[in-house]
């Protein structure tokens, strides 16, 4: 037993320059698959999304696709996954995805991937949940992310006991054991203790 039945993963619908992304994105799915972990994400069949979940199916995983109407045509809705729901709008997708997830991961992405990781920074920020946010920083892309929240906190933007709680994994093979490490962290007692980091694991 894992203790993690389903993650969301945030990322692009796009698949960026550096070859390593499409790279982490195959190697979560065949994590994910291996660990039992069903797979929640954009719904997408394009970028680094339709590569996570193909991976995650080619190596007899779950995937749940969540996608809003207006983008099941735009960002070309993968219709092999095992689950599939189609929202009314972004706010109603996003709340299932919230709802279905145990964790979150952003692997790397554009502004909507930032935006969702941040919503959930920002969630977990006011009290509203103790799931973990796990950054996957491939090839640094999360360094000037992680800087700018450094930054906040020294400008007192974010201040004490109400800290953006985050993990950071490095690398691809660290995604899993920090989310499994981060949920046993997150728990409500814990709220606001800061922003840990286990990128050394």
């Amino acid at each position: 037993m894992n203790g993690i039945n389903a993650v969301c993963v945030y990322c692009g619908s796009g698949s960026g320059t550096d070859p390593a992304y499409g790279e982490a994105a195959r190697a979560l799915g065949r994590i994910l698959a291996a660990e039992r972990i069903r797979l929640v994400y954009g719904g997408g069949s394009l970028g680094l999304m339709g590569t996570l979940a193909r991976s995650v199916m080619e190596h007899g995983g779950k995937v749940t696709g969540i996608i809003p109407e207006f983008l099941v045509a735009r960002e070309h809705m993968m219709r092999e996954v095992d689950e599939l729901l189609v929202t009314d709008d972004m706010h109603s997708r996003k709340r299932l995805m919230f709802d279905r997830a145990e964790g979150f991961v952003a692997l790397p992405g554009g502004l909507g991937t930032l935006e969702e990781t941040v919503e959930m920074l920002t969630w977990s920020q006011l009290g509203q949940h103790t799931k973990p946010v796990v950054l996957a920083n491939i090839t640094g892309f999360w360094e000037p992310l992680i800087a700018l929240i450094t930054h906040m906190r020294a400008e007192a933007f974010i201040r004490e006991g109400l800290m953006a709680r985050y993990f950071v994994a490095e690398t691809v093979e660290a995604i899993v054991p920090t989310m499994k490490k981060a949920i046993a962290i997150c728990k409500p007692a814990d709220q606001g203790a800061g922003a840990p980091s286990l990128s050394n694991l």
